[in-house]
């Protein structure tokens, strides 16, 4: 296929006189099928694993209804202790020092993923997953998908530039594979990712995504993740607690990413081998399944439920919060996956509560609760992702409906913002390392020389004598002397070069003042300049110092400010961008 691939590019490179801009979309088209077929493998793994210890393939909820309940304890935990010796292997593979993360590779790295070792974390994200672990597989579809295009673009022997394109573009047919959102997967990439929506690179994310899900359609056994029912019309005061969901999803989401990173820490902090984390946090959650088997899996079947099938408020809310423990103890104790399909299982859940508080008290002016169940999944997806352009578009393209794009636009903008406001919370760390590096460029901008401000040591009054001067020459290791007068104003420098050459020529210096060898014309900051502005002096500047004036008016010595110090704050800002 390569080859065919290879001819064609030349031929069409000849006749149409194609840059490598344009042959990019045909590898796209490439990575777009590989991503399909990798997630199509893995999901067959699932299958596979799961018909090998109980003879059925299917919903995990289904599996863990129909066996007993010491088996539904036993499993997860032996899958945990399984899934984490595959991780202790994949620690200890040799030679690959590069990202074994796909956001890693495409963001700070050269596109490359270790192959070895993606395979075998992917085989303990297999395992967990098979065996009941509280998890998503999207996370280890998305990773194969990114591997893939990532190998195909080392065998090409693509720069860097190229390869991080072309995993991005692996990356983005895994999410359009697992949750048959084309538009939604592109903008996963470009939105989370990448950070940013330029057409060099959008164009190719699309086409890899649409080659997927058409890879995906025509494939055998193809069906939507989540079966949407007909979203109702939305209209007058209803809109309002649509908002309010937002605003209560925004509340939620950090609280529940930031019990998945306590979760985190304590399993961290005992210590204890990956086996051992990962089978407690199995046994943790197959305890939980006796009371509640639907807490097993990623919840694929749960939510379709909630959406065709009324639920009663203390079933939801038993779901809800079991579901969460049994996520934190599955993540937290190190296993390998996706948080994502988790997090809308949770903003599913909690619309539909929230929908049966509003039919209860306003019965006849609210919709049924799969109306709010359906727009929790995207606010809260918004919020948790940092995300809410890709959320609005990942349930729009799940419903296919118009009338969820304005209670879903309203839910997801504001939950956006509520979650903002209460810090650095995303499931993503490339996302909360873009804020960061934005807010510091932000404060970089708007730095101005007062921050950078130091004591000026070499500093003497223009009735100064010349042993004086000569005295601080020698030591400190400057080029220029400070001189000031009575009243502190600045008057101009005295340089090493003057002094040095008066010694030279044998002059009088008994007499010698530092009015007398004063340089007047010397270029000087003020407080209120920027970095920009700063920067420009010390370009006109050859010393490793300037001074800093009150005002022009009032030319009082506040200090200097140093080159490296000026320097030292580029540098951040250029790292920020990075």
């Amino acid at each position: 296929m390569f080859n065919f691939l290879l001819r064609i590019r030349a031929r069409l490179q000849r006749l149409f006189h194609l840059s490598e801009a344009h042959t990019m979309l045909l590898w796209a088209c490439v990575a777009g099928f590989v991503g399909a077929l990798a997630t199509v493998l893995f999901r067959s793994g699932i299958d596979l694993v799961q018909w090998l210890i109980v003879r059925h393939a299917g919903s995990l909820v289904e599996i863990a209804h129909a066996l007993p309940w010491p088996v539904r304890i036993a499993m997860p935990a032996l899958g945990g202790v399984v899934a984490g010796g595959f991780l202790v292997i994949a620690a200890r593979a040799p030679g690959d020092r590069t990202a074994s993360d796909y956001m890693e590779a495409i963001t700070i790295g050269e596109g490359q993923i270790p192959v070895r070792q993606s395979l075998l974390r992917s085989l303990s994200s297999l395992c967990t997953i098979a065996t009941g672990g509280s998890i998503g597989r999207e996370g280890s579809m998305v990773h194969l998908a990114a591997l893939g295009a990532s190998v195909i673009g080392r065998f090409r022997r693509f720069d860097p530039p190229r390869l991080r394109l072309l995993v991005a573009c692996g990356a983005a047919a895994g999410i359009t594979s697992a949750y048959n959102a084309p538009i939604a997967g592109a903008f996963f990439v470009t939105e989370i990712v990448l950070g940013s929506i330029a057409m060099e690179n959008f164009g190719p994310i699309v086409v890899a995504s649409v080659v997927a899900n058409t890879t995906m359609r025509t494939l055998p056994g193809y069906h939507s993740a989540y079966v949407m029912p007909e979203f109702p019309v939305i209209l007058g005061a209803e809109s309002l607690l649509f908002v309010v969901l937002g605003m209560l999803a925004g509340v939620l989401s950090p609280l529940f990413l930031r019990g998945l990173d306590a979760s985190k820490s304590v399993f961290r902090k005992t210590g204890w081998p990956l086996p051992v984390r990962l089978g407690l946090g199995g046994l943790g959650v197959g305890v939980l399944s006796v009371y509640a088997p639907e807490v097993w899996g990623n919840g694929y079947s749960v939510v379709n439920s909630i959406l065709h099938s009324p639920w009663t408020w203390t079933a939801l809310a038993t779901v809800l919060i079991f579901k969460v423990v049994a996520t934190s103890l599955t993540v937290g104790s190190g296993a390998i996956g996706g948080v994502f399909t988790p997090t809308l299982f949770v903003g599913a859940t909690i619309g539909s509560l929230f929908g049966l508080g509003a039919n209860a008290l306003w019965p006849h002016a609210t919709s049924a609760p799969f109306a709010y169940a359906i727009v929790g999944m995207g606010a809260f997806l918004a919020a948790a992702t940092s995300a809410p352009l890709m959320a609005i578009l990942m349930i729009f393209e799940m419903t296919l409906s118009y009338q969820v794009v304005l209670p879903l636009m309203l839910a997801c903008v504001v939950a956006y913002f509520i979650a903002r406001t209460q810090g650095e919370t995303s499931m993503y760390e490339v996302i909360i390392a873009r804020n960061r590096s934005e807010q510091e460029r932000v404060r970089l901008r708007a730095t101005q020389m007062r921050e950078l401000i130091r004591p000026a040591d070499t500093v003497i009054a223009d009735t100064a004598a010349f042993s004086e001067i000569t005295r601080v020459f020698l030591e400190y290791p400057v080029k220029y002397v400070y001189v000031v007068d009575p009243s502190g104003l600045f008057r101009g420098v005295v340089a090493l070069q003057d002094v040095t050459s008066a010694l030279l020529r044998h002059e009088n210096t008994d007499a010698m003042r530092a009015a007398d060898l004063l340089r007047e014309k010397f270029d000087y900051l003020t407080p209120d300049m920027s970095l920009g502005e700063g920067f420009q002096h010390f370009l006109m500047h050859q010393g490793e110092r300037l001074p800093v004036i009150e005002s022009h008016a009032t030319p009082t010595l506040l200090g200097v400010v140093y080159k490296t110090s000026l320097l030292d704050a580029y540098g951040r800002m250029g790292n920020a961008r990075v």
